[in-house]
């Protein structure tokens, strides 16, 4: 692990939607700081516009006061990725401050907005696309210009979700923008594979986060079950008997970062206990 650690220490790593301390994108940089790795956190902020990319939130300072207190080096940068002028942004800014980014994960996502399908209005449906998708999209090719010139390779990760291989009811933009993600990150790693850099995307089931809970409230309330209950009904349908914990996405993430990853490209990895098997 030593090794490890001192092989990676000099790699940096950027995750967008990172600014909540139970979420998967903070998971993930904990993880990777622990592995040596500079880490950016990045999220939509409060206020502010193109010029400012907004202020950073409470949570997310707490998020990066944790991963400083691990002794990582760590920066802040607060991005609504939907905006290409802020995403220009969180980049230019990513480099003056580490010099490189080594590894992006698009994180940042809208999954609250759970309504029946002939009632969802087009300013929603183009929120949860502005964000899930044109967001990863954005984000992605701003990355992919600094890691093609720098020369070094790199790695692209999307965290889809089992959404992007299997249909949901009253989540018609949140599934579709996932199938997306998976789209083009198939794309992606048809182009960019040449200069050394993968694009994969990590496919996990439900995992109750702060954004999680609030689907297990409204689907517990659909069924007319309990929190409990419903969250006991899906860890039945799993093989392994479980749901999924932020852990497991970071690992996840963490090999596909890693050297013995660099020839896997253009996948959709379920991170699912056996829950989604295509």
């Amino acid at each position: 692990m030593q090794t490890e650690a001192k092989t990676e220490a000099k790699k940096v790593a950027l995750c967008t939607g990172a600014g909540s301390e139970k979420g998967i994108g903070a998971g993930i940089l904990v993880h990777l700081a622990k592995l040596g790795y500079r880490v950016i956190v990045s999220d939509i902020g409060a206020g502010g516009g193109p010029e400012t990319n907004g202020t950073a939130t409470e949570s997310m300072q707490a998020v990066a006061a944790g991963i400083t207190a691990l002794g990582a080096e760590c920066a802040l940068i607060p991005c609504d990725v939907s905006d290409a002028a802020q995403v220009q942004r969180l980049f230019d800014q990513a480099i003056e401050t580490f010099g490189r980014v080594d590894v992006l994960i698009n994180n940042a996502g809208i999954g609250y907005l759970m309504r029946p399908f002939l009632q969802v209005p087009v300013d929603e449906w183009q929120l949860v696309m502005d964000v899930n998708l044109k967001g990863a999209f954005l984000c992605s090719q701003q990355a992919a210009k600094h890691m093609v010139a720098a020369g070094n390779g790199g790695r692209i990760i999307n965290i889809a979700s089992q959404a992007a291989k299997s249909g949901f009811p009253h989540l018609a933009a949140y599934v579709t923008s996932k199938h997306g993600m998976v789209g083009l990150t198939r794309s992606n790693a048809c182009e960019l594979g040449e200069y050394g850099i993968t694009v994969n995307a990590i496919c996990p089931n439900h995992i109750t986060t702060e954004l999680g809970a609030r689907q297990n409230q409204y689907y517990a309330k659909l069924r007319g079950l309990s929190v409990e209950d419903y969250l006991a009904a899906k860890r039945d349908s799993i093989p392994m008997k479980r749901n999924c914990k932020v852990q497991d996405v970071a690992a996840a993430v963490a090999f596909l970062a890693s050297d013995e990853a660099a020839y896997i490209t253009g996948e959709a990895i379920n991170v699912s206990g056996g829950e989604e098997t295509h």
